[in-house]
């Protein structure tokens, strides 16, 4: 396999996904460097400029595609127009995710329906339309962003959690099924990081949940894409179906 690998990233364009793209078209991890990288986003078009410009380097061809990821129409298309520009893909990281938070007793079947259609179909969309070219060329490494609420449940967020369980589910199978072509398969199980989502909580709520916390502090998008190259590096070669939590110790097992 060739030393610039190539990267298909969903929600790309904010957050987690965001800070994963650019650490893997900028950073050069155990002797791999992530050249390519094609993300696919769903809104915030002047998102593409800013991170080409974030980017900055003439050695790195960046690629956004817009696309609702929970459809697999589209995801089996935009996959092959990023498989055209990059000559192929190596990697995989299913990010995309929103949140339509509600007790379960005012939680509507379409509030349900739409976080597990963009959290957990999308990463069987891009995952299955992925496959066949990292089957054919026996290599691949997919990590999936999953939740420390996937493990642990959380209040108000039945449809999240339950999304977010059931990537760690398809983690283990689809890594079962895909080793014996030299494809690994794992996920990462960010905590609370300082993201939109954590931003709109006030102070007494951030207070409340930092006493969980033993690091005594949120995490940032980088400490979990960090992880993510990692487990995209040759580095992680022997490792595959795991679990990874980057919550400052939240969840301790």
């Amino acid at each position: 396999m060739a030393l610039n690998k190539r990267a298909i990233v969903t929600g790309g364009t904010r957050g987690i996904g965001r800070a994963i793209v650019k650490e893997l078209a900028t950073k050069s991890c155990c002797g791999v460097l992530f050249s390519d990288v094609a993300f696919i986003y769903n809104s915030c078009d002047e998102c593409v400029d800013e991170i080409r410009r974030e980017v900055n380097s003439d050695e790195t061809k960046i690629f956004g595609f817009k696309a609702d990821a929970s459809s697999y129409e589209e995801a089996e298309a935009t996959v092959e127009m990023a498989v055209k520009e990059l000559g192929g893909v190596d990697i995989l990281v299913n990010n995309a995710g929103i949140t339509r938070d509600n007790l379960l007793l005012r939680m509507t079947p379409e509030e349900f329906d739409q976080v597990i259609n963009v959290n957990l179909k999308s990463v069987f969309n891009y995952t299955k339309a992925v496959i066949k070219y990292m089957i054919k060329q026996r290599y691949g490494k997919i990590v999936n962003i999953s939740s420390v609420v996937g493990v642990i449940g959380n209040a108000g967020q039945s449809n999240y959690a339950a999304s977010k369980a059931g990537i760690i589910g398809f983690t283990r199978a689809t890594a079962k099924e895909l080793a014996t072509r030299n494809i690994t398969v794992n996920a990462v199980a960010p905590g609370f990081i300082e993201t939109d989502m954590t931003n709109k909580l006030n102070e007494k709520q951030k207070d409340a949940l930092l006493q969980n916390i033993p690091l005594q502090r949120f995490g940032k998008p980088e400490d979990v894409a960090k992880v993510v190259a990692f487990l995209c590096s040759s580095d992680a070669d022997y490792i595959t179906g795991q679990v990874i939590n980057v919550d400052g110790g939240m969840v301790m097992s």
